[in-house]
């Protein structure tokens, strides 16, 4: 099985680093449209384009099962991407909101992610499907620290403990009994241990990239078992491509999946 991996930019190599987990035995290609993003800046015709063009590419190079490891394209652009191409599809939103439906008890639940993710609706939209009521908070500031490799920072603590504090607030106002938090940015798993500090102990944190790379492997019948050196099966493929900035992708990705990244392909999409 080759799984494509699509993001537009790093972030997406938290889910491919759960992937390689889980299913160690497949190959993997996994495209960072690094020329264009940030999506959140952009109309949802311009990211159903961009995801579709990347998505079109994945499956050219070969891939048989495609993830959609950004939230913005998989808010704003899932059904275009499926209309666009002949195998399965999975975005993050949809297995972040079905991991709460698992985990929460209270039905009522949080969600912390991008100012396009939250500004989209999807989550809130994706749990009201499921019976559960959400509340999304925007949290800017923490992609940023997170690239700047502040994950342990001071600073990055007492942001997350202001935005946590305004969060739990919010629910309060709204009167949840919140027992779940979804992490809806690929980037935010790299803070899952700064942010579980941060919240109160009975809240059950979902990473996002785990819960998509484990709804992955049950529909694919596959399972984890013991990897080889750096988390991953031996012999198990991984090709990279980037639309932009090969250099800063090898070296900022590298951080998001835990191992090396050698070598990269420059792709030309279009605009």
């Amino acid at each position: 099985m080759k799984i494509g991996v699509f993001d537009s930019g790093v972030g997406g190599l938290t889910v491919l680093r759960a992937l390689l987990k889980h299913i160690p035995e497949a190959d993997y290609l996994y495209l960072g449209d690094t020329a264009r993003l940030p999506y959140g800046a952009k109309s949802r015709a311009t990211v159903a384009r961009y995801a579709t063009s990347s998505a079109r590419h994945l499956i050219a190079e070969g891939a048989e099962f495609l993830v959609i490891a950004c939230n913005t394209a998989s808010a704003l652009a899932l059904d275009a991407i499926r209309e666009a191409v002949a195998v399965p599809v999975l975005g993050v939103v949809e297995t972040g909101a079905n991991a709460a439906d698992a985990s929460s008890t209270t039905r009522d639940v949080l969600v912390i992610a991008t100012a396009a993710t939250v500004e989209s609706h999807a989550y809130t939209a994706a749990c009201a499907e499921r019976k559960l009521r959400a509340i999304e908070k925007a949290c800017p500031l923490l992609v940023p620290l997170v690239e700047e490799g502040w994950i342990e920072s001071p600073v990055t603590a007492e942001v997350l403990r202001i935005y946590m504090a305004e969060l739990m607030e919010q629910a309060r106002g709204a009167g949840l009994d919140a027992d779940t938090l979804v992490l809806g940015c690929t980037h935010y798993p790299l803070l899952r241990a700064q942010i579980e500090k941060a919240v109160p102990a009975p809240l059950r944190v979902i990473d996002s990239a785990e819960a998509t790379a484990e709804q992955v492997a049950r529909m694919l019948g596959a399972g984890s078992r013991e990897l080889g050196a750096g988390g991953q099966e031996p012999g198990a493929s991984v090709r990279f491509f980037a639309t932009d900035s090969v250099t800063k992708f090898r070296a900022l990705g590298s951080r998001f999946l835990g191992r090396s990244i050698e070598d990269v392909r420059l792709v030309d999409l279009g605009g």
